[in-house]
């Protein structure tokens, strides 16, 4: 594919600059960018067309068969994966397995639940300690501002 760094994006946009003037320079990227628009869009029906071909034609089937071939222990692992999502998937509420993950769900949702309880306790407790320092630091403050009146005055 093209490939353009930044570099050659200024440079290209600097020579359109001087050659097409920059009045009509904004109509000239608006047109570049339809183009390019239109061109990314045959593409992708291009490549939806040839993926479809190749699904019509098997030849999905012989990559996956290939794949298969080459690399066998990663190929048993998705076997794995799928069989399993399929096992889950094909769970009955009413079996005793589906009666666990029920239960299972529900105790993870009271862990959650009391995770956020104290989550929640924990803020207020911090809110409150905070509180309390600034109302501490507040008085601190009123003590040293304030006027002493053990303070000898100038009379007596």
């Amino acid at each position: 594919m093209l490939e353009l760094g930044w570099a050659e994006l200024l440079v290209i946009g600097i020579v359109a600059l001087i050659v097409v003037g920059p009045k009509d320079l904004p109509g000239l990227f608006r047109n570049v960018g339809k183009f390019v628009g239109k061109a990314k869009g045959m593409a992708r029906e291009f490549s939806r067309a040839m993926n479809e071909a190749a699904d019509e034609s098997g030849v999905r089937d012989i990559s996956k068969g290939l794949n298969a071939a080459a690399n066998p222990l990663k190929t048993a692992a998705q076997g794995v994966r799928d069989t399993t999502t399929k096992f889950l998937d094909d769970v009955d509420p009413e079996s005793e397995t589906g009666k666990l993950a029920a239960k299972r769900a529900e105790d993870s949702a009271k862990i959650k639940a009391a995770q956020a309880r104290s989550a929640a306790d924990r803020k207020m407790k911090e809110a409150e300690a905070a509180r309390a320092a600034a109302e501490a630091a507040e008085a601190e403050l009123a003590a040293t501002k304030a006027p002493k009146s053990d303070a000898p005055t100038k009379d007596g």
